[in-house]
């Protein structure tokens, strides 16, 4: 039986970082206050002149280098993300010219938020088994800070920006790479977590942009609840699935929102925080890019070994969740 196996990884953070103590000087907080409620220090902000298509662009040259593949080889790139350069054309077109993919290759954006990046892995993961695809890049990247309300004080500390990415192929050997996913999502809880104007419910006008319509809101409170029980759920299932206990799993990587949710995720899964791998503190919520990021740091300071087990968990606005299992 073919597998299909995550062949390389990679990642990019803008130069620029924007501490707390920087952010306590244009809105009513401070650093104790920002890190004790969410386990931020720190989060990278692009350049004015970098959109999310160069964030990914770098992630992506980064990935092939790993897989030691060319972008020619490519015939399959998916982007998910949520602050997209322009409403069209997708930022997977843009991407594809700037890398190089051929232009026979299929590409198109998905907008699953944070867990975006997990709906690619599956999407691709699919489609490569059909035999209609040979290998796939996917993207996960966002520049949050071009929808984040700096004037806002319980959003502005949250979010940041990056990219990361992953090139995945087929291989003729069994039982490794991506073992399996769990997706879900459930709109009753859309409101949670929005950007109120710029789509066609409500068009970009004079009054959106003096409403600040275009950019990110959220109910921290309803959000947290409901990512604990959403990725408690899936990761139970992944794990109930393949007959596993939270001892055989190597490490999780979970998305990287908030550090009550996840140390509430690791104590509900008996899970010890050493298995956990967390960076919240240097970059923030990076949204789709979280947990590629994450990835990528992971392996590349040996904390992924091969024959090792990984749960990837995440949530995110819509409300969307999943998770994925990969042996290494």
């Amino acid at each position: 039986m073919a597998s299909v196996i995550i062949a390389g990884v990679g990642s990019y953070a803008p130069a620029r970082v924007l501490t707390n103590r920087e952010l306590a000087m244009t809105v009513d907080t401070s650093d104790e206050w920002i890190f004790s409620r969410s386990g931020i220090r720190e989060r990278r902000i692009a350049a004015d002149d970098e959109a999310c298509s160069d964030l990914a662009l770098k992630a992506a040259t980064t990935a092939l280098a790993d897989a030691k593949m060319s972008a020619a080889e490519i015939d399959l790139l998916i982007v998910a993300t949520t602050s997209p350069d322009q409403p069209l054309p997708s930022t997977a077109c843009i991407v594809q010219h700037k890398l190089g993919v051929p232009a026979h290759a299929t590409c198109f954006d998905i907008a699953a938020a944070c867990s975006g990046f997990l709906y690619a892995l599956e999407i691709a993961y699919g489609q490569l088994l059909t035999n209609r695809y040979k290998r796939a890049l996917i993207i996960g990247a966002e520049k949050l800070s071009s929808v984040t309300d700096w004037n806002d004080r319980t959003t502005c500390v949250l979010f940041g920006d990056a990219a990361g990415a992953a090139v995945l192929t087929k291989v003729a050997q069994p039982d490794i790479g991506i073992l399996g996913s769990d997706l879900g999502a459930d709109g009753k809880f859309a409101d949670n977590l929005y950007i109120p104007a710029g789509g066609s419910r409500r068009p970009t006008s004079t009054k959106s942009v003096a409403e600040r319509g275009h950019f990110i809101r959220m109910n921290g409170r309803e959000v947290f609840k409901s990512a604990v029980r959403v990725m408690e759920t899936v990761a139970r299932e992944m794990m109930e699935q393949h007959h596993l206990t939270p001892d055989q799993i190597s490490l999780m990587i979970p998305h990287q929102a908030n550090i009550r949710i996840i140390e509430s995720l690791a104590s509900s899964l008996n899970m010890p925080m050493e298995k956990v791998y967390v960076n919240l503190d240097r970059y923030g919520n990076t949204s789709s890019a979280s947990i590629p990021l994450a990835l990528d740091e992971a392996r590349r300071s040996g904390r992924i070994k091969p024959g090792d087990l990984t749960l990837l968990v995440a949530f995110g606005a819509g409300l969307t969740y999943g998770a994925t299992l990969i042996r290494w």
